[in-house]
């Protein structure tokens, strides 16, 4: 009787210790109002982020230096990071991501598919200098952001898909919602899959100016605790590789938190900060025409290397051709050799055989 009772009890406890882990891990990706400041071991502040931090969090600086966090302070909300080195990536997962990258071009290249699918989580996101306010349970500034961006892809000849599903509140459970829809997006076969955000913190940690334009910054955020985190990573480092090349100053940083943020659903799955509460939401929108830009190269090629895989492809069809044309000739030409038994013979041969073909074109003298 007593084992009777306590198997239902274990099993019980063991819910009850699963209901509690989910529970916690949405919280770890529940922004929330608090603003933790990142600094390195001498006391430089590094920058910051809306939402705790975590040790074991990475975060990649503008000019590439990693630092891993090894000491949060949630009584004064700050965090210490210890200088890894340069970044140069997870080569094996560049490495993967490339030829990945280079296989779409391709495939892309045959049958004109490119298409990135998009939503937000946090689905009441605003920019308080054109908003209002920096939350709205409708019309959220965030959809204008993810909007444009949806319209500057399409610019370069990508089908973009942007829901505008909401999923409020903005709490913990904010991406257990939107998993659904994310999930629904991936259906679709997406080369990429975009969850689209702003900050909340500090407006100057955002301005930049780029060709002269002034605009915000975009972070790249990737959350560590899923099996596809290595992918994510390789991602966001390559989005940031090509930005820093073409348009300096556009990428503010990449942060790698712990969660998951429903990435553990796709190796190209990214989450963008697309600038912040503070700062105008017209920059944010400037923000996005480099960004497709960006992705285009990244994920395609761009246009100029699409462009030049077609032609590649034409060249390479019309030489099989002409050498498929040409050893048809010569195989005409032996066989009539071998079948009249002599060079002369083959060549009347031939000349009949020519005007046949052409109806007289060819083998046939002009009448004076």
């Amino acid at each position: 009787m007593m084992r009777r009772m306590i198997k239902p009890a274990a099993a019980m406890i063991a819910a009850a210790l699963c209901l509690m882990f989910a529970a916690g891990a949405a919280a770890l990706e529940n922004d929330g109002d608090c603003v933790y400041t990142l600094m390195d071991e001498n006391g430089q502040v590094l920058t910051m982020r809306a939402g705790r931090m975590y040790p074991g969090d990475e975060y990649i600086a503008r000019d590439d230096r990693q630092y891993r966090v090894v000491q949060v302070d949630d009584g004064t909300m700050t965090a210490v990071a210890e200088y890894v080195g340069q970044d140069e990536g997870d080569t094996e997962a560049l490495a993967a991501f490339r030829a990945y990258a280079e296989e779409t071009v391709e495939e892309n290249a045959e049958d004109g598919k490119k298409l990135i699918c998009m939503y937000s989580t946090h689905s009441d996101e605003c920019y308080v200098p054109s908003d209002g306010e920096s939350s709205k349970w409708e019309d959220a500034g965030i959809y204008d952001v993810g909007n444009r961006l949806k319209k500057e892809l399409e610019k370069q000849g990508i089908t973009a898909v942007y829901s505008e599903e909401t999923f409020l509140p903005h709490d913990a459970d904010a991406y257990t919602r939107s998993r659904s829809t994310a999930e629904e997006l991936l259906k679709k076969g997406p080369d990429a899959l975009l969850d689209i955000h702003r900050d909340a913190i500090p407006a100057e940690q955002y301005e930049t100016t780029v060709e002269g334009d002034d605009i915000s910054m975009v972070r790249l955020f990737v959350g560590r605790s899923n099996q596809n985190a290595a992918a994510n990573k390789a991602f966001a480092r390559e989005i940031k590789r090509v930005a820093d090349e073409k348009y300096p100053g556009l990428i503010k940083d990449i942060y790698i938190g712990k969660g998951n943020y429903n990435q553990e659903l796709y190796p190209q799955a990214l989450l963008l900060e697309m600038g912040t509460h503070e700062i105008e939401k017209e920059k944010a929108m400037g923000a996005a025409e480099y960004m497709a830009d960006v992705l285009d190269e990244v994920l395609f090629g761009g246009s100029a290397k699409a462009e030049e895989t077609k032609t590649e492809k034409r060249s390479s069809a019309a030489s099989g051709i002409a050498w498929a044309v040409g050893l048809a000739i010569l195989a005409a030409v032996v066989f009539a050799i071998v079948s009249t038994g002599g060079l002369k013979a083959a060549g009347e041969k031939m000349k009949r055989g020519a005007s046949e073909l052409t109806g007289g074109l060819f083998g046939k003298k002009n009448k004076k």
